[in-house]
């Protein structure tokens, strides 16, 4: 559901408990709609009521249905073909399509991936598995072991979205994934994925590529059609149906998050350039009518230019790309906030939690080490949300909404468990059983002291523990220890 301004109608009000975090803050654009200043702004807490009921009867439907189910949505949804029921790509399909790109575009998309990869290496390379002795005679330790399958969605329709093929599929691939499955709808009126975007796909990895959108898409990788392989986690970016059919799933499967319109934030003290910080708005607010780009600053005269500079700059994106909803984000959703000092500025950074943060101001340091809540951080006018979300290297599949309060973007950690495990020596039963039974008897459990009861019995007969139980009871275990240790014996 869009929410737009009404003309005449104020902007709500900044909550009290922004105001405690930046007691100076004064709003010389407010956003006309909605912003994390005054309103919880979190996953979920616009009405999602008619999405949620719509993506759950289809999902219902596809699970039911099956791949007969799911063709039927393709063709009513992305414009299949009435005869037309092969959505897996074949190999023939890739190499026309690869044959069709510019020389241009595959040296870029190759370039792209090699960045994407190296930086996916690293974060790979920076969870380990070990083993510790944590107490003599207990031997524990952690195993890190990728999923067995990876369902990557990938936007399609009107533009290719390369980037985010790349940053899925080769992440996941990196991380080990045995088998990924990749998901795109069809490109404009056509029935095959665009050809950049299968070339990408390709390159990253991608086991198998199935030319499908929307929540058919999501479904299909969930339960396994035309594949034969369920996935264990979904990951990607999409629209609010792609978000919800994921959000549905969860639990059945993994997902990376619940995702939705992108959003930046910029953070400028006096030193900031108005042309370039207002251009970076504007390539955030270019994704969509729904998409947020904040500026917080401590200079007045940064924020009073910024906000002159912007409909310029949307004009001349209008002209060359009509359409854009470039002037309906910044209206609705575009805010410039003011305070006296840095230190609130990271306050209200921090409680915006943006999906892009960006700083443009002196000590880039300082805003390092004392910045905390974002999806990816941009530190320097050098640098910006679109070299991330293009070719730099870490991934641009990101929280928002504020739930990078709680969690990071997709990495190769998304992909990986780290699964643990434990030996004992009989000797350390003594400690650790006994200990096991006391903690077992505090917490009420005496099923669970009875098994350390029960080692002790065995490995230690005739020695006394305190268990935390009374005497006769103790007596009672080691009695049926020997009965059963007698029973064996006379059968053998």
């Amino acid at each position: 559901r869009i929410v737009t301004k009404i003309p005449g109608m104020a902007p709500p009000p900044v909550l009290p408990s922004v105001l405690r975090l930046a007691p100076s803050m004064v709003r010389i654009k407010p956003a006309a709609v909605s912003s994390p200043a005054t309103s919880s702004h979190v996953p979920g807490a616009s009405d999602q009521h008619d999405t949620q009921a719509t993506v759950a009867r289809l999902l219902r439907q596809l699970e039911e249905g099956g791949e007969a189910e799911c063709l039927r949505m393709a063709r009513d949804l992305d414009g299949w073909p009435r005869d037309l029921d092969v959505v897996e790509v074949t190999p023939a399909q890739i190499e026309q399509a690869i044959a069709s790109l510019p020389t241009q575009e595959v040296k870029d998309i190759q370039f792209q991936h090699a960045r994407v990869k190296a930086f996916a290496q690293a974060q790979v390379g920076s969870i380990s598995s070990f083993e510790r002795e944590l107490y003599p005679g207990v031997r524990t330790g952690q195993r890190v072991v990728p999923v067995q399958c990876a369902g990557c969605y990938v936007p399609g329709g009107r533009f290719s979205h390369v980037s985010s093929a790349i940053m899925s599929v080769t992440t996941a691939k990196v991380a080990g994934v045995r088998h990924v499955i990749a998901c795109s709808p069809p490109f404009g009126s056509s029935n095959l994925i665009h050809p950049a975007t299968l070339y990408a796909l390709h390159l990253a990895g991608a086991d198998k590529i199935l030319t499908l959108g929307g929540v058919q898409a999501v479904a299909a990788m969930a339960f396994g059609f035309f594949t034969g392989v369920e996935a264990d986690v979904l990951v990607g970016p999409g629209n609010q149906w792609v978000a919800e059919a994921k959000r549905a799933l969860f639990g059945r499967v993994g997902i990376d998050m619940v995702a939705g319109p992108t959003e930046v934030a910029i953070l400028a003290d006096h030193t900031a350039d108005p042309l370039i910080v207002a251009h970076d708005l504007v390539s955030q607010a270019e994704h969509g009518a729904t998409s947020p780009c904040w500026l917080i600053t401590t200079s007045r005269a940064v924020g009073e230019e910024v906000v002159r500079l912007m409909p310029t700059l949307v004009a001349d994106l209008v002209d060359r790309q009509p359409g854009t909803a470039a002037g309906v984000s910044w209206r609705d959703f575009g805010e410039v906030v003011l305070v006296d000092t840095r230190e609130e500025m990271a306050a209200l950074s921090d409680r915006y939690a943006a999906e892009h943060l960006q700083v443009h101001c002196q000590d880039l340091d300082w805003y390092l080490e004392n910045l905390h809540n974002y999806g990816s951080l941009f530190l320097g006018e050098e640098t910006c949300v679109p070299y991330g979300d293009k070719c730099t290297g870490p991934n641009h599949i990101l929280p928002t909404r504020r739930a990078a309060r709680y969690t990071g973007g997709l990495s190769a950690d998304k992909f990986l468990k780290k699964l643990t495990w434990q030996r004992m020596d009989r000797e350390a039963n003594k400690t650790m059983g006994a200990a096991a039974a006391r903690i077992s008897r505090i917490e009420g459990m005496e099923g669970h002291a009875l098994s350390g009861d029960a080692r002790l019995a065995k490995y230690f007969p005739g020695e006394q523990f305190d268990l935390g139980s009374a005497s006769h009871r103790v007596a009672a275990i080691a009695r049926l220890r020997r009965d059963f240790d007698a029973r064996r014996a006379a059968k053998l």
